[in-house]
């Protein structure tokens, strides 16, 4: 197969790679011509994943289709202790069976994005394979030594765990661990490249870190690279992948075209860019100037290439459909928008209701639209932005709004 030299500009030009412990030679191996070996470790900590834990995954994606091989690394092991990255709580203890249960499931999952047939295919390793045969004193024998206790807790990984005085030593011996894959994997599979998430990057580069130490004791050269993709963050610093009305599904039985297709729609704006960058090959230049342009007309065809990538153009076409609405009367044809009972006990804030069910793009949009006089509820004009709508408002369970002429949604309590 031959290689993509284009690779390392790809993922410039998208703003792809955020960190690299050597980014020139990185550079060199990717305009090389010579295909790589390269891996992206997870811990099976859910039996499914949501579009946020999917970042890595469409940037091997992107390695592989260059003609690269890619591993992609189940940490049966370490799922056992838990990242404790940016945990203010040591995490849920899991039994074995559950993480293999998890990797199992996964694994269905992650042929959306990769290939496992063919000539270049993608495989799937598990660290459980290589920690379970070794011994506690061998390992602190052969690799704890190359690790600093100081130096450890300065890592940013630990941050939360110190200063809720609460680090345990089993939760130390995760750094070690990750460490260590880079150098199994390097060693039996000629992996030179490990690539992660930014909130990774204090646990990639201590694996580099430890093959330098490595190679200084033993001699043997060890030509290691991490490198690291920017997080999908919402303005507020959370990560994407979930909406106010829960976790956007890669599996289609855990949410339908359409509540896939609505929650991208509910992408922040200051995140469109990033996601057409990830998950589609549009070429920047025409989505920055889409985007600062038309965020609605952007975030639209956000939503129909990402469902077509993940669901299929059948489940794309029908979710735009539903979506964009074109129904002359509503009723019994418009498409419905489910919300509970406890969310309506307060009552339901117009504005966010609107935003929710994708009528508005945001919620000061909703409110134009309502000073505007676009919005009928139940069949009547409101000019009240501060309305609230309560369970009294419904009729056998549903209420319909409108947007305009064309634009119906029926809002169903479950």
């Amino acid at each position: 197969m031959k290689v993509n030299t284009n690779l390392y500009k790809t993922l410039k030009e998208r703003g792809l790679l955020y960190q690299c412990t050597d980014e020139e030679a990185l550079k060199k191996l990717l305009e090389s011509g010579k295909p790589i070996a390269l891996y992206e470790g997870t811990d099976p900590t859910a039996d499914s994943l949501h579009i946020g834990h999917c970042v890595p995954y469409v940037i091997m994606r992107r390695f592989q289709q260059a003609g690269h091989k890619v591993y992609l690394l189940m940490g049966g092991a370490t799922a056992c202790i838990g990242d404790p990255s940016g945990k203010s709580e040591i995490r849920k203890m899991m039994t074995k069976e559950q993480i293999q249960s998890n990797i199992d499931k996964i694994k269905d999952t992650l042929k959306v994005f990769l290939d496992f047939e063919g000539e270049n295919k993608a495989e799937i390793v598990n660290n459980y394979d290589w920690f379970k045969d070794l011994t506690y004193i061998d390992f602190m024998r052969d690799i704890g030594q190359f690790f600093n206790v100081n130096e450890m807790l300065s890592s940013e990984i630990y941050d939360n765990r110190l200063s809720e005085g609460g680090l345990t030593f089993f939760e130390m011996g995760y750094m070690p661990m990750q460490a260590y894959d880079f150098i199994h994997l390097n060693e039996k599979y000629g992996c030179s490249l490990e690539w992660g998430g930014a909130d990774q990057w204090g646990n990639i580069a201590a694996g580099v870190k430890l093959a330098r130490k490595m190679s200084y004791a033993d001699g043997k050269k060890r030509n290691m690279i991490g490198a690291t993709n920017p997080l999908l963050l919402t303005p507020e610093g959370k990560k994407m992948g979930k909406t106010e009305k829960g976790a956007i599904w890669i599996n289609k039985d855990k949410i339908s075209a359409y509540d896939f297709y609505q929650g991208i729609y509910q992408t922040p704006d200051a995140c469109v860019e990033m996601m057409f960058a990830l998950f589609t090959d549009e070429p920047m230049d025409k989505v920055r100037s889409l985007v600062k342009e038309d965020i609605v007309k952007a975030k639209k065809l956000l939503c129909y290439e990402i469902t077509k990538f993940i669901r299929g153009k059948e489940d794309a076409d029908k979710a735009r459909d539903m979506s964009e609405n074109l129904f002359t009367q509503g009723g019994d044809d418009a498409p419905t928008f489910e919300i509970s009972r406890e969310e309506l006990k307060q009552g339901k804030p117009i504005c966010d209701l609107l935003f929710e069910t994708a009528l508005s793009p945001s919620k000061s949009e909703a409110r134009r639209l309502i000073q505007g006089g676009a919005i009928s509820v139940k069949g009547q004009k409101i000019s009240d932005f501060t309305l609230t709508i309560k369970e009294s408002d419904f009729e056998d369970d549903s209420l319909l709004l409108k947007k305009g002429k064309k634009n119906f949604i029926k809002v169903v309590i479950k």
